[in-house]
C-alpha cells in the first residue's frame, strides 16, 4: 500500500520520535534535557554501558554515535522489531489517533500525476542548466561571474538560463513526448481560454530551481536579465506540485547542514536566492529565503519544526526594518517556551552578498551575533522616535505595549513578557523624569538620571533601558557587571571550574547545565561546551573539550578567563586542582552566584513598588519598601566587601592532581 507524503508527515508531526522510542528504550537522566527535546539512552541496537544513542523531537530522527544507525519513526519501528513497513506506519498512526487512509483510486492516480509532474519538472531544470552554457546563456553566465559564483555553485544550485524565446522550453519538451497538459500543469507556459497559443512563462531569465523538502524540484524562480522587464523576479503560478506560502528555498539542503556532525545550531532566513546561495559559498550553508514575498505562517512553522529560534535577518533600511516587525506580529501569537525568534539587522545598504563577498563569513557572522530575541524587538518597535514627556503619551504606550502581548497563546510566556514589559517601562520612565526617585532616595544616584527627557522623552538608543534601572555602585559590582563585555569573575570560575574539571557534570548535570550566564561570549561557550559533553559523554577529557571548544572559536576566551582566574589566585578553579578542592570550590561559588542573581531580581521588583506606590502618593507603603530595599543593598554591601567569591572558598587544602603536597 502507498502512503501519501502528506499523511506520513501528518503522523510523524503528531507523535514526538521520543514516544516511539522511548518504549523500547529508557533515557538518561544526565545527559537528557526534556525542556530542549532533546534525549539519549543506551543504544538498543548494540550493547553499550554509556548512552550514546541520540533521539531529537525537533528533527524527528534518531542516531548512534557509536554503531551508526539513524533513521525516524518508521525505520525504528522496522529495524528494531521487524515491522513491515506498512505495520510500523499503522503503529505510529493508531499513537496519532489518525485513521489509516482507505485505498483511493483517484488519490493514488493524483500520487502518479505528481510523480509525472516532477519528472517533467527534471526534463526542464536539465534545459535550463544546457542553456546556460549556449552561445545564448554567455549573457547569464558573466551576470553570475560578476557576482561571484563559482562554477561549482553554481552546478551545485543546478542554476541555469531561459532563452529568450516564447517556445523554446515548450517545443523541448514536446519533443519528448510530454503532452501539453502536463506542461501547463507544471505552470512551465501561459495558457489559457483567452490565450489562442499558450507561450513560455520564463523567458530571459536566469533559473533557480525551487526544491521540496525531498529535494525534487517543484518550481521555479526566474531573474531577468533586462533592465526594463516588468518584473525583476518571477516564480512559477501555484500548480499541484507547488504552493508558494509553504515553500523555502534551500531548506532541505539547511536542513542537512544542521543536521552534519559540525552543523549550525539553527536556520537562517533571508531575503533571496542570491543571498542564500552567496551565504552558501561562504561556508554558512543553513540559509534559507522566503519565495518573493513576506514571510508566512506555513513558512515560520516549517522552521520550528527544525529548530527552536531560527534568526531572521533583514536589510537595514526601512523596508528591511518594516519586514521584521511584520514578522514580529506573525510570531508573537505562536510563541511558546522553547519556541521564539531572533532578529538579526544588517548594515544599511547592505545584504549579505555584500558582506562575505570581500571579507569571508566573518562580517555576516558578527551580525549574527548581535541578533535581538524578539521581545527586543517589541520594543524597539513601539519606542523608537516616539516622545514620551507627557502622562498621556506614557499611558499610550503602556496600554500599547499590554495590547500586543496579550496576543500571545502560551499562558506562561505571556506572563514573562508581561514582567519583561513592566520592567522595561519602569526603567525607562525612570530615566525619562529627572524629578523621580528623589523622595525616599531610592534611585541610589541611577545612572543616567533624566536622559530621557534631555531627549525629548525618546529612550537614549535603539533598544534603551531593555534591565531594570540599576544604581551605579551595583553596576561596577560582580552581580550585574556580566552583562558587559568582561565575565564576573564569578562566572569565569563556574565556566572555567567546569572546562578543566569536565567530570564534575557527571554528578549535577541537570543543576549545572541550566546555569544561565550573563556574558554573552560565556553563553555561547556553555553552549558549545553541552554539546561536546553530550556527544563524548562521560568518556569527555579536559584535553579533548578543550580542542572541541577552540575548534568552535572559544580558544580566546578560553585564555582570558584562565589569565582573570590566575590573576585572582584562585587556583582551585585551575586544572592543577585536586578533582575533591574543584568540587568544593564550585559549589560554593554556585551558591553565591545563585545568591547574587536573587539579590538582584529583589532589588528590582522593590524599585518597581516604590515606584508604583510613588504614582498613588502612598507615603507608607514607600517607607516600607524603601526599609526592604535598604536591606537587600546592605546584603549586596556584605558580599561585596567581604569579596564573597574568594573569600567563600576558604583556604585551599593544597592538593593538586596527582600529588600529596601544594601546588607552589
Amino acid at each position: 500500500m502507498r502512503f501519501s507524503s502528506d499523511f506520513l508527515d501528518e503522523i510523524r508531526d503528531r507523535v514526538p520520535i521520543s514516544a516511539v522510542v522511548g518504549r523500547r528504550v529508557t533515557w538518561d537522566r544526565k545527559k537528557t534535557n526534556v525542556s530542549r527535546q532533546d534525549y539519549w539512552a543506551c543504544c538498543p541496537f548494540h550493547g553499550e554501558k554509556s548512552p550514546s544513542f541520540h533521539c531529537e523531537d525537533r528533527k524527528g530522527r534518531y542516531h548512534c554515535f557509536g554503531c551508526g544507525v539513524s533513521g525516524d519513526h518508521f525505520r525504528f519501528l522496522t529495524d528494531l522489531e521487524g515491522l513491515s513497513f506498512v505495520e510500523a506506519v499503522q503503529q505510529v498512526a493508531d499513537m496519532a489517533g489518525i485513521a489509516m487512509p482507505q485505498p483511493d483510486p483517484q488519490a493514488e492516480r493524483r500520487e502518479r500525476e505528481r510523480t509525472t509532474l516532477q519528472d517533467v519538472m527534471e526534463m526542464a531544470t536539465q534545459f535550463f542548466q544546457d542553456q546556460l552554457q549556449t552561445a545564448s546563456g554567455a549573457r547569464a553566465r558573466a551576470y553570475l561571474r560578476e557576482r561571484g559564483l563559482s562554477g561549482r555553485t553554481i552546478e551545485t544550485f543546478r542554476l541555469g538560463y531561459a532563452p529568450e524565446s516564447r517556445n523554446a522550453l515548450k517545443e523541448y519538451l514536446a519533443s519528448k513526448g510530454v503532452p501539453k497538459e502536463q506542461i501547463e500543469a507544471c505552470g512551465l507556459v501561459v495558457h489559457g481560454p483567452d490565450i489562442p497559443v499558450s507561450y513560455d512563462r520564463f523567458r530571459d531569465r536566469i533559473m533557480f530551481p525551487i526544491l521540496s523538502s525531498r529535494d525534487k524540484v517543484i518550481a521555479f524562480g526566474g531573474r531577468a536579465m533586462a533592465a526594463d522587464a516588468m518584473a525583476k523576479y518571477l516564480n512559477s503560478n501555484e500548480t499541484e506540485l507547488f504552493h508558494k506560502g509553504n515553500v523555502l528555498y534551500n531548506f532541505s539542503r539547511a536542513k542537512r547542514a544542521m543536521a552534519g556532525a559540525d552543523g549550525a545550531d539553527t536556520l537562517i532566513a533571508v531575503e533571496g536566492y542570491m543571498d542564500v546561495i552567496a551565504l552558501y559559498q561562504a561556508g554558512i550553508e543553513n540559509a534559507v529565503a522566503p519565495l518573493g514575498t513576506a514571510l508566512t505562517e506555513n513558512q515560520l512553522q516549517l522552521m520550528w519544526k527544525t529548530t527552536p529560534v531560527p534568526v531572521l535577518c533583514f536589510d537595514g533600511d526601512g523596508a528591511g526594518q518594516r519586514a521584521a516587525f511584520r514578522a514580529v506580529d506573525l510570531a508573537l501569537p505562536h510563541i511558546k517556551p522553547g519556541q521564539s525568534l531572533r532578529f538579526a539587522m544588517l548594515p544599511d545598504g547592505k545584504d549579505p552578498d555584500d558582506l562575505v563577498k570581500r571579507d569571508g563569513r566573518q562580517p555576516f557572522d558578527r551580525v549574527l551575533s548581535e541578533a535581538r530575541p524578539l521581545a527586543e524587538m517589541v520594543w524597539m518597535r513601539e519606542t523608537q522616535g516616539g516622545g514620551f514627556d507627557t502622562p498621556e503619551k506614557r499611558a499610550e504606550l503602556e496600554a500599547k505595549l499590554k495590547q500586543i502581548v496579550n496576543v500571545i497563546g502560551d499562558e506562561n510566556v505571556r506572563r514573562h513578557y508581561q514582567q519583561d514589559v513592566r520592567d522595561r517601562l519602569y526603567s525607562f520612565f525612570q530615566s525619562a523624569q529627572p524629578g523621580r526617585g528623589e523622595r525616599g532616595n531610592f534611585q541610589g544616584g541611577g545612572r543616567g538620571q533624566g536622559q530621557g527627557a534631555r531627549n525629548g522623552g525618546r529612550p537614549p538608543g535603539p533598544v534603551a533601558s531593555s534591565r531594570g534601572a540599576i544604581s551605579d555602585r551595583l553596576a561596577r559590582s560582580g552581580l550585574v557587571r556580566g552583562a558587559l563585555d568582561q565575565p564576573t569573575l564569578r562566572e569565569s570560575v563556574l565556566a572555567l571550574t567546569i572546562v578543566n574539571h569536565p567530570q564534575l557534570l557527571e554528578d549535577e548535570y541537570d543543576e549545572i547545565a541550566s546555569i544561565d550566564y550573563e556574558n554573552a561570549g560565556l553563553q555561547k561557550l556553555w553552549s558549545s561546551l553541552l554539546t561536546a559533553v553530550a556527544e563524548a559523554g562521560s568518556s569527555l577529557t579536559r584535553e579533548v573539550l578543550i580542542q572541541k571548544l577552540e575548534a568552535h572559536g572559544h580558544g580566546t576566551l578560553l585564555r582570558g578567563l584562565d589569565q582573570q582566574i590566575r590573576n585572582a589566585r584562585l587556583w582551585i578553579a585551575t586544572e592543577i586542582a585536586a578533582s575533591e578542592d574543584a568540587r568544593e570550590g564550585y559549589g560554593q561559588a554556585l551558591a553565591l552566584y545563585k545568591r547574587a542573581r536573587a539579590l538582584k531580581r529583589q532589588r528590582m521588583e522593590l524599585e518597581r513598588e516604590i515606584a508604583e506606590a510613588t504614582e498613588t502618593d502612598d507615603a507608607g507603603r514607600i517607607e516600607q519598601v524603601i526599609s526592604a530595599l535598604h536591606e537587600v543593598q546592605l546584603e549586596v554591601a556584605r558580599m561585596e566587601n567581604q569579596e564573597a567569591i574568594i573569600d567563600g572558598f576558604g583556604v585551599m587544602s593544597g592538593r593538586v592532581k596527582g600529588a600529596a603536597t601544594g601546588h607552589g
